[in-house]
């Protein structure tokens, strides 16, 4: 077989097309940019690049932001004035949000909402009339603009924004001491409402997703079976997902749903979703469900895994014996790729620690080739890096 490109390898992933080697790439939002990233691209790593295809705009709702300061730390109030009222959300944000990746900071580290903007029942209209008053329209530039700096070296995906039942959960209910359930269980009306009018809202941007140029509609839904359980995952996300799945495939598209938590009691529902790619899949240590479960459960769907970051805690020398362990249940290798990160910065060293076992994961799988690459690097003979900082690799003590 001819050397195939990134690009090519991942999206073999989902076609079921034979692949050379196992992909693994690192997301842009968590990229750094120097020798390290250099190497491990050089050595076969690819990019992944999500951008929005749309522009929201908002019709009678007036949207403010300003600073104070509490206890020492910057807080950014936004307010939405609407005719219904007006709500307003809080926010701790790190040094470094809005000068690098994707609104984090230079720690990798998103805005920390300190204040949600649904309080209590008087604010659920409010919240409702901005929903039916938010207009999307395409905007297919920022994606032509990445596929034309990216090539081959990756891929591009669109994106859509958390389904409406986790855009309740993490956004504008949130979960500080169990609100969100309490509001489900208090207010069962207005959670209903305020959702299917998200789900209404919604509808026009599944359309917009399918006709982008990027072959890929991402949801960065954070599915976690802790908050997302088995109940409302199947009430409230299934449906929405079937509706983008039967628009976005009309389209020859595939479908990424980011589902980094524990997902044990979700697998059979998982399972039943029509949902092509459970992208940042965290195996066990983070994960609760075991990789190699998990392709037997969904053997029509692609895992793209998310390294945990919990083993990068322990140096590159327990990276690469994780790595390996992951090969080991990994299969053949066929409809799976590694992220190096899904949420956090790596070092350079765990970049390359990482990249010098993934390099070598020809497809498909074996055992005898698994054991192969594990020898090598005990024997010094695969080299981590030629530039950077020098350690040993894996040792035998």
């Amino acid at each position: 077989m001819d050397e195939m490109t990134r690009r090519e390898r991942l999206i073999a992933t989902i076609t079921g097309q034979s692949s050379d080697k196992l992909p693994f790439f690192h997301n842009w939002r968590h990229s750094q940019t120097g020798w390290a990233e250099r190497e491990c691209r050089n050595r076969g790593m690819a990019l992944t690049w999500t951008r929005p295809p749309y522009v929201t705009k908002f019709h009678g709702v007036e949207i403010t932001e300003e600073q104070k300061v509490v206890s020492g730390q910057k807080i950014f109030r936004r307010t939405y004035g609407t005719p219904a009222g007006s709500v307003f959300e809080e926010e701790k944000r790190e040094a470094g949000v809005g000068l690098w990746h994707g609104q984090r900071s230079w720690k990798d580290i998103t805005p920390w909402k300190t204040e949600h903007l649904i309080k209590g029942p008087e604010d659920y209209k409010i919240v409702r009339f901005i929903v039916e008053n938010t207009e999307y329209a395409a905007d297919y530039f920022p994606i032509e603009q990445a596929q034309e700096w990216l090539g081959e070296d990756g891929l591009v995906t669109d994106e859509l924004p958390h389904c409406p039942l986790q855009m309740l959960i993490i956004h504008w209910i949130g979960t500080t001491q169990g609100r969100f359930f309490f509001h489900h269980a208090d207010y069962p009306d207005l959670v209903e409402e305020l959702y299917q009018a998200i789900c209404q809202s919604r509808e026009p941007l599944y359309e917009i997703a399918a006709k982008s140029p990027a072959p890929i509609t991402w949801c960065g839904d954070n599915i976690d079976s802790s908050l997302t359980t088995p109940t409302l995952y199947e009430r409230y996300c299934m449906p929405v997902y079937k509706k983008q799945a039967e628009i976005i495939h009309g389209e020859g598209k595939r479908i990424a749903v980011h589902m980094d938590g524990r997902l044990k009691p979700l697998k059979d529902l998982i399972a039943r979703t029509p949902v092509d790619i459970i992208e940042a899949f965290h195996p066990e240590p983070m994960g609760d469900l075991p990789l190699s479960e998990a392709l037997a459960a969904w053997p029509e769907k692609a895992i793209w895994v998310g390294f945990p970051s919990s083993v990068y805690e322990m140096g590159p020398e327990a990276t690469q014996r994780y790595a390996i362990e992951l090969l080991k249940n990994a299969g053949r290798g066929e409809r799976l790729a590694v992220s190096m990160s899904t949420e956090n910065l790596v070092s350079n060293e765990n970049l390359i620690a990482l990249t010098s076992v993934l390099e070598e994961a020809s497809l498909p799988l074996s055992l005898n080739r698994i054991e192969q690459i594990a020898q090598s690097l005990l024997a010094g003979a695969l080299p981590l890096s030629p530039r950077g900082p020098q350690w040993s690799g894996i040792s035998n003590t």
